[in-house]
């Protein structure tokens, strides 16, 4: 496991997927889900290969990685999920090991609340624990059998070393610490739901 944070450290929200936005190749699928989803949707036109789940997807992206990572092993799949999200489907992380795909990234974005329905506090962040540490989502993917795990919450560190973290042979774990954004809303449908399918199955489908 690779640390590159420190307790005080966290990255916006924002600034997090902008990086990932910047060094993302342009083979690479790219899902995004709840917060990360509405944040996406706003660096402009989508890639043919972004899949934006909303709005009732929770839990939902880390699965669907697992499936396209399976049916494509010669695309690299990044899986953007919030805590609240992998809290509803934490026994994926089992099954991506077991599967052994190389080609899965999965982001998880921690600010240790359900942002997009009142910034509620999670089960596993720290404001609804009563004094007990936050859940570590990285050790719980160490422990699930992924060999490369990443912890990071300085953006400049980010910034540098995103891509390397990316690259190689996983299944991949990344988490970040990042800030909640103040009175932020669900996120909205970027068109009819069967035309994105089907632009994203004929870019996923070419070679």
């Amino acid at each position: 496991m690779t640390r590159v944070t420190s307790a005080d450290q966290r990255i916006p929200l924002v600034a997090s997927l902008e990086t990932l936005h910047g060094v993302r190749r342009d083979d690479e699928v790219v899902i995004t889900t709840m917060g990360s989803a509405r944040e996406w949707m706003r660096f402009g036109e989508p890639h043919p290969l972004d899949i934006v789940l909303v709005p009732s997807s929770m839990g939902h992206g880390t699965s669907l990685g697992l499936g396209l990572a399976l049916a494509r092993p010669d695309r690299r799949i990044i899986v953007c999920t919030g805590d609240g999200s992998l809290l509803m489907n934490l026994g994926s992380l089992v099954s991506i090991v077991a599967a052994s795909v190389p080609n899965l990234v999965v982001i998880v974005f921690d600010n240790g609340v359900y942002e997009v329905t009142g910034q509620q506090p999670t089960a596993g962040g720290a404001g609804a624990r009563d004094g007990a540490r936050p859940v570590d989502y990285a050790g719980i993917a160490r422990a699930a059998g992924f060999d490369r795990v990443f912890e990071c919450g300085d953006v400049a560190q980010w910034r540098r070393s995103a891509r390397a973290m990316l690259d190689g042979a996983g299944p991949t774990f990344i988490a970040l610490d990042v800030e909640p954004v103040p009175g932020a809303t669900a996120p909205h449908s970027p068109g009819r739901a069967a035309d994105r399918a089907r632009r994203f199955m004929d870019a996923f489908a070419a070679r």
